[in-house]
């Protein structure tokens, strides 16, 4: 179990061990298990978390109370989508398998950002990825690319983020429930499975239970950028 702030993770490349080792002195580990809420929408947020291991998942309900998935954090993510105030959060994170968190006040937090600017380049640096990746999400919609490209492109993306190489490929390591599935592609369920059975047809991805298992990456980011085989 991890019980330390790393300084390889993204978010602290760069930032000295000094700080990281006040950060610490300022916080706490939290242990999640599956399923916990650790950010609920539309309530205050006084603190900030850090995935140390496990993964959560961001996401937020549709006028028709559906979850829509926007984002899967492994370690060393930002959890919250803002930082510099204490507002009610916009979006839901809920840890999709046992883990821990790092919690900090956002007082302290801040604090160290005025003193570290390593540290507040991290933080930025974080954040604007999380809008480049809801940028492509946006180009990505149903009205531009068919739902199995969309499909193949977020298990291409899971793929890079969290595959394990092997003989039969690269498996990601995330479990993957077809509800899961759909409420990333924001599609029912039954289409979902359709969709999955598809791209295992088409020898894309193999699915044991609940792990999905990708043969050739390149030939599925081929497929999502072109929609050809």
């Amino acid at each position: 179990m991890v019980t330390k702030l790393l300084p390889e993770w993204r978010l602290f490349q760069g930032v000295p061990s000094e700080t990281l080792e006040r950060l610490e002195q300022c916080g706490r580990v939290r242990a999640l298990a599956k399923g916990e809420l650790i950010i609920q929408a539309r309530q205050p947020q006084q603190d900030v978390y850090i995935q140390m291991s496990g993964k959560s998942m961001a996401y937020n309900l549709t006028h028709t109370g559906n979850r829509k998935i926007l984002f899967i954090f492994g370690p060393g993510a930002l959890l919250n989508e803002h930082v510099l105030n204490f507002s009610d959060a916009s979006t839901y994170c809920e840890a999709i398998e046992p883990g821990t968190a790092f919690t900090v006040p956002t007082s302290e937090f801040l604090r160290l950002m005025r003193e570290d600017f390593a540290l507040t380049c991290g933080v930025l640096a974080a954040q604007e990825q999380k809008i480049w990746r809801l940028g492509h999400q946006l180009k990505n919609t149903v009205g531009s690319i068919y739902l199995e490209r969309k499909l193949a492109a977020k298990l291409w993306k899971l793929s890079r983020d969290f595959g394990i190489p092997g003989p039969e490929g690269i498996e990601i390591d995330v479990t993957l429930p077809v509800t899961m599935l759909a409420d990333m592609l924001g599609a029912p369920r039954e289409t979902t499975s359709r969709l999955c059975k598809k791209l295992v047809d088409h020898g894309l991805i193999r699915m044991t239970g609940k792990r999905i298992y990708i043969a050739d990456p390149e030939k599925m980011s081929h497929f999502y950028k072109t929609g050809t085989y």
